[in-house]
């Protein structure tokens, strides 16, 4: 740990009041942010992309479970994978519990991924997670959305992902979609975030943030992450 500067209490308030002044301004930008989010054009989805998942098939508009507006992680699991990708396992282990909260703000969430349903299930199982996840198997959903890579986009060196050219070549990328869909049943796309965007997801990190080591991750962002099921028994 980086050896700090110890203070009596006052000193330490006077450099704690200097701090939340930074971060009353920076909670200030964030709402500013969110609002310029919620005023940003709307996309009509024109494709009719198909899922599979514990349901049977679902349109997209299907996946809104009655709600008007739906949340997609886009959870990195292409066909053939022996398992998810453990930054997105990360990701996931934080939804379970916001689904309830989400659900009476009039927001669906659901993971999508492109290994069939029947690799995802046996995946969502291993972990134990209980929120929707289906398969957008055999669609461009991934690819519009710019989260899956075909063979010749991968050749180039460089991939269209977190809106620019990407130099880090991958079969799959994370990312977060948001979509509204009004009365008359037609769906929008309002909002997609990617690379450290995909962070909202991750509230371990806010909490670490909070403390003397903070992340910890000497510049190999997430190397220390693993599925859940895979860490060493810690001491309660």
């Amino acid at each position: 740990m980086t050896t700090h500067t110890i203070a009596t209490h006052e000193k330490w308030l006077e450099a704690r009041l200097d701090l939340l002044a930074a971060e009353k301004d920076l909670t200030r930008r964030s709402d500013e942010v969110a609002r310029l989010r919620r005023q940003l054009p709307w996309v009509r989805v024109e494709k009719n992309y198909v899922f599979e998942g514990p349901n049977g098939r679902e349109t997209l508009a299907d996946l809104f479970g009655g709600r008007s507006q739906l949340i997609i992680q886009h959870f990195m699991l292409a066909p053939g994978w022996e398992q998810g990708c453990k930054s997105c396992s990360f990701m996931a282990d934080h939804t379970d519990g916001m689904t309830v909260h989400l659900e009476h703000r009039d927001v669906t969430m659901v993971a999508i991924s492109r290994a069939p349903f029947a690799e995802i299930e046996r995946f969502r199982r291993r972990m134990g997670w209980k929120f929707k996840w289906v398969s957008s198997y055999g669609t461009d959903f991934n690819y519009d959305l710019r989260v899956s890579f075909t063979p010749e986009e991968r050749a180039r060196g460089k991939i269209d992902y977190n809106f620019g050219n990407w130099p880090f070549v991958g079969e799959e990328w994370p990312g977060v979609s948001v979509f509204a869909k009004d009365e008359a049943g037609n769906v929008f796309h309002t909002y997609s975030t990617y690379g450290r965007g995909v962070e909202v997801m991750m509230g371990t990190y806010r909490m670490l943030d909070l403390t003397p080591k903070g992340r910890d991750e000497g510049g190999n962002n997430m190397a220390w992450v693993r599925h859940h099921d895979k860490y060493e028994q810690v001491t309660r």
